[in-house]
């Protein structure tokens, strides 16, 4: 199943319970604009090379959209599609009111100096400036993009425009970003992974987490995760995997991973090698998958150990594996509240550019935590009212939202 009709599936799957009608349903379903460019830059050796850019919009109804750019090899239309929809019930689940979008540029920004990473970031900007904006669509960093290109891309907006900070999130603190948005995320995870052991009458503390994943989600993930007294028992990059039952030494990973070392390179008291698909089913209380999606399928799930999943990747489950993890009893905190953290915190970074104001990492921290907490217990009171699986609530949640306000604005 394909990643735009896996996102489908639990629309309709919603939608049938919600009885919402063929009407309301194909409206949710359908992407406002997909937007498709060629960006051609010059390398470093003076020769042409040109890729493929995409920036799709899903739905408006709640706000301006929001989301992500993507910079992967394998980035295709479908990926887009189906992270653009994702972003829309995301947004709604958390309540903050924008709408859902996702683009990004089919590279592999390992294979690119610096140099030419900026001219491919500003060519891309101008491409699709005339789709963005504070009003109209926001990007933000998602896999392979960061901070420094949430910057290229504020610069060339406003020299298209002139000065909008808000035209883009993530952003450097320097440049008009926010206090706490690239911890966002992690932090997001481990506050719901907490409510969750909370109501089933465990602890974080002294529990064991397996984190798939050690980028800027994964890394901030297990650096909460070990001071709030849990034993981070494997984490992995592109690399390798390194495990060790007793707990790893997460503040030496972190320090390890800032140096932009990989992890097969880590060497520890007690650490084993693992590969990332052991890692998935490495015995532990709580799995984060924290990578690319579709690494949950049918025959992992059937031998995952962890006795719930919280999702800090996006859609890192099939609906096979869901089915197989429902049979299991293994509760699997979606996707669209457990990562929800980031475009939260993005929120709140528009809204200081908008606003001109600039909150501190305190108040960013306290907003984000009564955010999270109220959306896991709007959805956990549906979950326990309607005998309902988690990800089927959360989407009636969202589904619910973006229906109401579509409606009230008219077809």
């Amino acid at each position: 199943m394909k990643a735009f009709e896996a996102a489908n599936h639990y629309i309709s799957k919603a939608s049938r319970i919600m009885t919402l009608g063929p009407r309301v349903e194909r409206l949710l379903l359908s992407l406002e604009a997909e937007h498709h460019v060629s960006i051609p830059i010059e390398r470093d050796n003076g020769e042409l090379a040109v890729f493929s850019g995409y920036r799709f919009q899903h739905n408006s109804a709640r706000g301006p959209t929001k989301g992500g750019l993507r910079f992967h090899p394998m980035l295709d239309a479908d990926d887009v599609r189906a992270l653009a929809v994702l972003m829309t019930w995301k947004t709604a689940v958390v309540n903050v009111p924008f709408g859902g979008a996702k683009g990004g540029i089919a590279c592999d920004p390992s294979q690119l100096s610096q140099g030419e990473l900026e001219r491919l970031t500003r060519k891309f900007v101008e491409r699709i400036s005339r789709e963005i904006g504070p009003q109209r669509d926001i990007p933000a960093p998602d896999v392979n993009t960061n901070a420094q290109v949430m910057a290229w891309i504020m610069d060339q907006y406003s020299r298209l425009h002139g000065f909008t900070p808000a035209a883009v999130t993530g952003k450097p603190v320097e440049l008009h970003g926010s206090e706490g948005r690239e911890a966002a995320t992690g932090y997001g995870v481990i506050c719901v992974a907490e409510n969750f052991l909370h109501d089933v009458g465990k602890s974080l503390n002294g529990a064991t987490v397996a984190i798939q994943g050690f980028g800027n989600v994964g890394l901030f993930a297990a650096l909460f995760a070990h001071e709030r007294g849990a034993k981070v028992v494997a984490v992995s990059d592109v690399s390798s995997a390194v495990a060790n039952r007793d707990g790893l030494d997460i503040p030496a990973l972190v320090e390890f991973a800032r140096s932009r070392r990989l992890l097969a390179e880590f060497q520890g008291d007690g650490v084993s090698r693992i590969t990332n698909d052991a890692l998935l089913t490495y015995e532990a209380d709580v799995l984060i998958p924290a990578a690319l999606g579709g690494v949950l399928t049918r025959d992992v799930a059937r031998e995952v150990r962890a006795k719930v999943i919280v999702e800090a990747a996006n859609a890192p489950t099939f609906p096979e594996a869901d089915e197989v993890f429902e049979q299991r009893g293994i509760t699997v905190i979606p996707d669209i509240l457990a990562n929800a953290g980031g475009v939260t915190v993005s929120y709140f970074e528009w809204t200081q550019n908008l606003q001109c104001l600039r909150w501190t990492e305190k108040e960013v921290n306290g907003r984000l935590r009564q955010i999270m907490t109220d959306a896991y217990a709007t959805i956990r009171g549906l979950v326990q009212s309607r005998k309902l699986g988690w990800r089927t609530a959360a989407y009636i949640v969202a589904l619910g939202r973006v229906a109401k306000a579509a409606m009230l604005r008219g077809v």
